[in-house]
């Protein structure tokens, strides 16, 4: 097994073809078949089911795709390191929705401006997930919602990771117009919140906030964008949560209420340990501005 082998089966393992594969490495296919084949030797399982000119991932091939990327990041990791990041390098951040979308793209500019050589891969999750992707190598950093709990240090402790709390956001229950009357999340009528998938840290607040554990009564639509949450509500088909931030960023028609709920921090997470010069370069920035 070498990293170029890894390289190799991650990008199949993508195309799903080793004629695609072949042709976006620059490689002819016998070569990428045959490195392939002694992978799957050197692994002692075939990493992938093959039908005729179909091949899919194996059970095997599954897991250990999640491996090589790892492999593949702390061998970038140590070259970032050991040179001083005199090569660039990759920095892999989470984020949440609303991170992303109201506090990450002038941060990210700027961070461009300043280091170019720094290759920045941002991709969006519930906090909960981002949490567990640090933690396992998956990303270096994340923007997210630590879960409400109260022994926080623990738990960070625990999972072998560090914080620091970088914004503030206000929470808010974005109401239908038929919810015109409500002043408190106790007066809401409606039984149906839009949220993203279980893991959310303000779906969690959402929840506690109006009783919906345990309530049959309640109906949560699972939803991927705030937009299509803020359609919902419009539609007066249910109640959402969201930051402020997010709000001011997009044209709601009149006549949505809102109710402020809390605020809560957005904190940057990373392993405890990391230590590379694109992630240094990423706190200095945060911390002059």
């Amino acid at each position: 097994m070498d990293f170029e082998s890894l390289r190799i089966f991650g990008t199949v393992a993508v195309e799903l073809s080793i004629t695609r594969a072949a042709t976006k490495l620059g490689r002819v296919q016998s070569n990428v078949t045959s490195r392939i084949q002694k992978l799957e030797a050197d692994m002692g399982v075939e990493l992938f089911v093959r039908s005729g000119k179909r091949m899919t991932l194996s059970c095997a091939g599954e897991r250990f795709l999640d491996y090589s990327k790892r492999i593949l990041a702390l061998e970038e990791e140590a070259r970032h390191v050991v040179t001083g990041g005199a090569h660039g390098g990759a920095l892999r951040i989470g984020s949440m929705e609303s991170t992303a979308a109201s506090r990450l793209p002038t941060l990210l500019s700027t961070y461009h401006t300043h280091h170019p050589a720094n290759r920045l891969e941002v991709s969006t999750g519930p906090s909960r997930t981002l949490l567990e992707q640090v933690r396992n190598g998956q990303l270096d950093c994340a923007f997210a919602a630590l879960p409400a709990t109260s022994d926080e240090p623990a738990m960070l402790l625990e999972l072998g990771l560090s914080a620091k709390a970088i914004w503030q956001e206000e929470l808010l229950l974005l109401l239908p117009t038929s919810e015109a009357g409500a002043q408190t999340p106790a007066q809401v009528r409606s039984r149906s919140l839009a949220a993203f998938k279980a893991g959310c840290t303000y779906r969690a607040i959402a929840e506690e906030t109006l009783g919906i554990v345990g309530n049959t009564e309640w109906k949560i639509q699972e939803m991927g964008s705030y937009h299509a949450m803020l359609a919902c509500v419009a539609a007066g088909a249910c109640v959402t949560i969201l930051p402020r931030s997010v709000l001011e960023l997009a044209k709601i028609p009149a006549g949505l209420q809102t109710l402020p709920l809390q605020h809560v921090d957005t904190c940057l997470v990373w392993r405890s340990g990391y230590d590379v010069p694109a992630f240094h370069n990423l706190l200095n920035l945060i911390a002059s501005q």
